[in-house]
């Protein structure tokens, strides 16, 4: 019973966290369709500075793209390094466990081979000579 009120609460909170973002996603959008609008309608005033806006705009739009090349090179550098992981830590303990699964398939052979078949005929060959006693009816009735 205390799980399920456990369960119930982090239910609850998990639904009034999202319903939370939602409004507050909401909220935002709102206002920045409202900053569009209105900065659509100041800049087509007559005497509005939009070559200003639009020099800014320009080099804002280039900053983005410079940190987006950054980030990018981040990421190459960051694959570069999991591909250098892959190949020289990783595989050298793969192969190492091949081996491992090898010798192990080796010793379950040599023991099937040396140790199991031996008591297997030995088990079969009991087996046959007290089947033949019985035949022979030398073996105590029960």
């Amino acid at each position: 019973m205390t799980d399920d009120f456990a369960n119930d609460h982090v239910n609850g909170e998990a639904a009034a966290s999202s319903k939370g973002l939602m409004i507050g996603l909401g909220v935002l959008a709102v206002l920045f369709i409202g900053a569009l609008v209105a900065g659509v309608y100041f800049l087509l005033q007559p005497g509005a500075p939009t070559e200003t806006v639009r020099d800014i705009v320009i080099i804002l739009v280039a900053f983005e793209f410079m940190l987006v090349g950054l980030a990018l090179v981040i990421l190459l550098f960051q694959l570069a390094q999991l591909i250098n992981l892959l190949q020289n830590e990783l595989r050298p303990i793969i192969d190492s466990a091949s081996d491992a699964a090898h010798t192990l398939r080796g010793t379950a052979r040599f023991l099937s081979d040396h140790l199991v078949e031996p008591v297997v005929k030995v088990n079969a060959s009991l087996a046959a000579a007290r089947k033949a006693l019985d035949m022979l009816n030398f073996s105590r009735r029960k």
